[in-house]
């Protein structure tokens, strides 16, 4: 029972690490109606120019603190992401206002490849690693209820509660602000809202401005953990599964579909991958997601679109 509850655990962190991402997904295409694939590579940017303005700035700036130099990293990689939001707008979006949705497709997939590649030239193409303080060593939880108790992993238990508290701060924000409700009304109808005076460019700006600090946060935590490289970007693609999962329009479905995706793939790993020879948690998150295509392809949360002729 220990062993089941730890691999549960494990799952759950990650599971919110998964609905961190999903985030960024659903707030651009609750706002512009856009599938946005580059969002895994919006998070393999702000993690390069995280890691990378954290080294540089002591050299730069002739200090020696750790953590001075990441919060002007922070602080500087965030206003880069702002400046990538802009520029996304003013360069592609501004210019695609009305397209068929397989063009916004197209320019979200030339965004990536173009992040993929630029961020690379800019802060190069090693594997970088970003150190926040997070502890690395596990601990030892239950001893008194399970013999040897349940190992959890520090570093995972942070980011797991850093990651779920800013899932709820963007759900706060989304349900109580007037930004917020303004987001929401674009995305419910675009003419509409432009009728009542909200600036498309705008919102539009807003919100990719929200996913590069999503995509930082999670860029941050996930290059602590696995270092700063070229495969992060497919790591942040895990959250493709979880949008399709919970719903492309849901934010509760992007936090319950990360949890789903999270404990079903350690679960499947433990207990299935075995008799199958390893590696289903590779695959397991795209297969559940081709199954709720099939069956529930709005997802658990989504809006179901019923056309009247």
């Amino acid at each position: 029972m220990g062993f089941f509850i730890e691999t549960l655990l494990g799952g759950l962190m990650t599971g919110t690490l998964y609905a961190l991402i999903a985030l960024g997904f659903v707030l651009i295409y609750k706002a512009s109606g856009v599938f946005n694939f580059a969002q895994g590579a919006l998070v393999l940017f702000a993690a390069l120019a995280m890691a990378r303005f954290s080294e540089w700035f002591p050299a730069w700036l002739g200090f020696e603190s750790k953590v001075l130099a990441n919060v002007l990293a922070f602080g500087v990689a965030m206003l880069v992401m702002v400046a990538v939001a802009w520029l996304v707008e003013h360069l592609v979006l501004g210019k695609l206002v009305n397209q068929e949705g397989i063009t916004l497709l197209m320019a979200t997939l030339g965004i990536a490849y173009f992040l993929d590649g630029f961020g690379q030239t800019l802060f190069g193409s090693d594997i970088y690693k970003i150190d926040v303080g997070l502890p690395k060593d596990p601990i030892f939880l239950f001893e008194n209820t399970f013999q040897g108790g349940v190992l959890v992993s520090k570093e995972d238990l942070y980011a797991a509660a850093i990651a779920a508290a800013l899932v709820a701060a963007l759900s706060l924000f989304f349900q109580k602000t007037a930004t917020g409700r303004a987001l929401r009304a674009v995305a419910d109808d675009h003419q509409a809202a432009q009728s009542i005076g909200i600036p498309l460019a705008r919102i539009w700006v807003i919100v990719w401005s929200v996913a590069g600090f999503v995509a930082l946060v999670a860029g941050m935590i996930w290059g602590s953990k696995l270092g700063v490289q070229f495969s992060l970007s497919l790591v942040a693609l895990k959250a493709l599964p979880v949008v399709i999962l919970g719903g492309l329009t849901s934010v509760p479905g992007a936090i319950i579909g990360g949890l789903i995706i999270g404990v079903g793939e350690k679960l499947s790993e433990v207990y299935i991958g075995p008799m199958l020879g390893g590696g289903i948690e590779i695959w397991f998150a795209y297969v559940l997601a081709l199954v709720f295509l099939l069956v529930r392809p709005q997802g658990l949360f989504g809006e179901k679109i019923i056309d009247r002729v």
